[in-house]
């Protein structure tokens, strides 16, 4: 990306208007909430421990995206490119996943059942988390 200095939400923001690259971005630790993502390139993207709650990912890039351990409670995903993208840890509550592509994608193990997702694909029903069990 051709920065040496932390981006910020206002720097992803203006970046994602002027749809300049944030493939490979580490985005880590940010508060991104809210942002519309839709249509954006965020391949290989380190977006681990992010507040990316009621983000939008339409028909977006994520393949092999880190989004461990972010808070995407009702964000949406639908027409996403997840292939082998890492959600491992995150909270999805109220995420939708409808027509997203997910081959190899991680998701909470033990936190939300894979037919949560696999409705969610189908339908677009907002997925459910599984609050009994907690993440390692």
């Amino acid at each position: 990306m051709g920065s040496s200095r932390p981006l910020t939400k206002k720097n992803v923001a203006e970046r994602l208007a002027r749809g300049l690259d944030l493939r490979e971005a580490d985005l880590r630790g940010i508060d991104l909430s809210g942002l519309s993502f839709d249509g954006a390139d965020l391949s290989h993207a380190k977006m681990a421990m992010c507040n990316l709650s009621k983000a939008t990912f339409r028909n977006t890039n994520l393949f092999s995206a880190s989004l461990w351990q972010s808070d995407l409670k009702d964000a949406v995903f639908d027409g996403a490119m997840m292939e082998e993208a890492d959600l491992d840890l995150a909270d999805l509550d109220g995420a939708t996943f409808h027509k997203a592509q997910v081959r190899k994608t991680i998701f909470p193990a033990g936190r939300v059942e894979w037919l949560e997702i696999e409705r969610s694909i189908r339908t677009g029903q907002r997925v459910t988390m599984n609050r009994n069990r907690k993440g390692a």
